[in-house]
């Protein structure tokens, strides 16, 4: 065999050989994407013009939610921020507008406590997206809503607090100290346990909704007139 055609095999031998590595290594960088941004992955690939732009565009919050310094609470700071948000969630039952635009700020004043920049929206996303995806989405909705609030209706309105407090919950509970565990373990599961997981939020979500309902209704109950059937008492 000439010379020449040993070293044309081998040179397309490596050719292909980088080929199938690079196929490979794109393939296991989208996953790991999918497994940590979840919806988001979607989200953001139908925004970008290719996936590769999309995975792009992810990897880059991943380096910059590195360079944060994410912190978890102390014990008493989340038994402060606890009380605030039952006090915000109260004053919904009277005033659900005030109510919701209170929310976000406190919601806002979390993140900051933690170490998330609060200079924009938008920035707040991207940065939230790292660690937080599965709650981002409620996230989204509340803000919509919270931006309208003075012609949102009250339904709206109580979806909002929810949705907030399903966010609230999730920066208030999470630990950055855990970081590396919680995230190894998330890219362990597979589409099953993904979709468990999403339906856990979802029966979440309707177990808030459910409990803000009924808080709401024990105001207003407490808070109508006394009849003579109960004797004024």
């Amino acid at each position: 065999m000439p010379t020449w055609l040993i070293v044309l095999i081998v040179v397309v031998a490596v050719a292909v050989l980088g080929a199938v590595i690079w196929l490979v290594t794109q393939e296991m960088q989208r996953k790991r994407l999918q497994q940590r941004f979840g919806p988001e992955y979607d989200r953001t690939v139908a925004e970008k013009d290719s996936p590769r732009a999309a995975q792009r565009e992810l990897a880059e919050r991943e380096r910059r939610h590195k360079e944060l310094d994410i912190r978890p609470l102390s014990a008493s700071a989340r038994e402060r921020y606890t009380r605030e948000w039952a006090q915000v969630q109260e004053k919904f039952v009277d005033q659900p507008s005030a109510a919701v635009g209170e929310a976000e700020q406190l919601l806002n004043s979390l993140m900051a406590e933690r170490g998330y920049p609060t200079e924009g929206y938008e920035q707040q996303v991207a940065d939230l997206s790292v660690r937080h995806a599965k709650t981002l989405e409620h996230y989204r909705a509340a803000h919509t809503t919270q931006q309208k609030r003075d012609g949102a209706s009250t339904e709206d309105l109580r979806d909002a607090m929810v949705r907030y407090r399903t966010v609230f919950e999730d920066l208030l509970t999470d630990g950055a100290d855990d970081d590396r565990h919680d995230h190894d373990h998330h890219e362990r599961r597979n589409g099953h346990d993904h979709d468990r997981t999403e339906r856990r939020d979802t029966d979440r979500h309707d177990t808030d909704r459910h409990e803000t309902d009924r808080h709401v209704t024990e105001r207003q109950a407490s808070a109508s007139p006394r009849t003579e059937s109960n004797g004024g008492r």
